[in-house]
C-alpha cells in the first residue's frame, strides 16, 4: 500500500466500495502501488499495467495494454474509437465485481505476464490516420502550414487530426482548423 494512495480509497463515493475490492486484487498482484493522473495505478518495474477510476454510471480497471488480452469473454470495452492500446474492465456495483473476481485477477495476471514479456500494442502510424478534407485543403493553399504540420512530432499531428475530424460538420472542421493555425505555425501541440 502506497500511503500517498490512500486519499483516493479514503474519499466518499458511489464506488468507494468497489476501489477497495479492486485495489485488494491490485495488491495481491504483487505490482507496483503509484498515484498517476489522480489515480491509483499499478506498475512493474516503472511501466504501467493497469490503474482503477470511476466514471458517472461504471467504475474500471482500465489496462494500459488491454488490446494484448485475450478476453475470451468479451468483457472488455475500448473507451473510443480513438484508443489503441488500452481496454476496460468495468462494474457498476461491488457484486458484479465479487461475481467476476477470479476473472479480474486473471486479467491483471495476463496483462503482468504481458509487460514482462515486453509485448507492445503496434500502434496506427500518424500516416494512417484520417486527414480531413478541409485540413488538406488549408495545407494546400499554405505550404509554410503544411511544412509546420509535419515538423511537429507524430503525437501532436494525431492530436490535431483527430480534433479537427471530430467535428461532424464542415463547417466547424473549417473553424477549428482556422482556430488553430497559428498554434501550428508556431510549433505548438493542440495543448501545449
Amino acid at each position: 500500500m502506497n500511503p500517498t494512495v490512500q486519499w483516493f480509497f479514503d474519499k466518499d463515493t458511489p464506488w468507494q466500495g468497489c476501489f477497495l475490492l479492486l485495489r485488494e486484487m491490485a495488491l495481491e498482484s504483487g505490482l507496483t502501488e503509484e498515484l498517476k493522473w489522480g489515480h491509483p495505478c499499478y506498475t512493474l518495474k516503472g511501466k504501467n499495467v493497469f490503474l482503477i477510476h470511476g466514471f458517472k454510471d461504471y467504475c474500471a480497471v482500465l489496462f494500459h495494454k488491454g488490446a494484448l488480452l485475450k478476453d475470451a469473454k468479451g468483457l472488455l470495452v475500448r473507451q473510443t474509437a480513438n484508443v489503441q492500446s488500452g481496454r476496460q474492465l468495468r462494474f457498476r456495483d461491488v457484486e458484479e465485481i465479487e461475481a467476476h473476481t477470479a476473472l479480474i485477477k486473471a486479467y491483471m495476471a495476463e496483462a503482468i505476464a504481458n509487460e514482462k514479456a515486453g509485448r507492445n500494442v503496434p500502434m496506427k502510424k500518424t500516416a494512417e490516420f484520417d486527414m480531413p478534407a478541409e485540413f488538406a485543403k488549408a495545407m494546400k493553399q499554405m505550404p509554410e502550414l503544411k511544412k509546420a504540420f509535419h515538423a511537429l512530432t507524430p503525437g501532436r499531428q494525431r492530436g490535431y487530426l483527430l480534433f479537427f475530424g471530430g467535428a461532424k460538420q464542415s463547417k466547424t472542421r473549417e473553424a477549428r482548423i482556422e482556430k488553430h493555425v497559428d498554434r501550428i505555425l508556431a510549433g505548438k501541440g493542440l495543448n501545449d
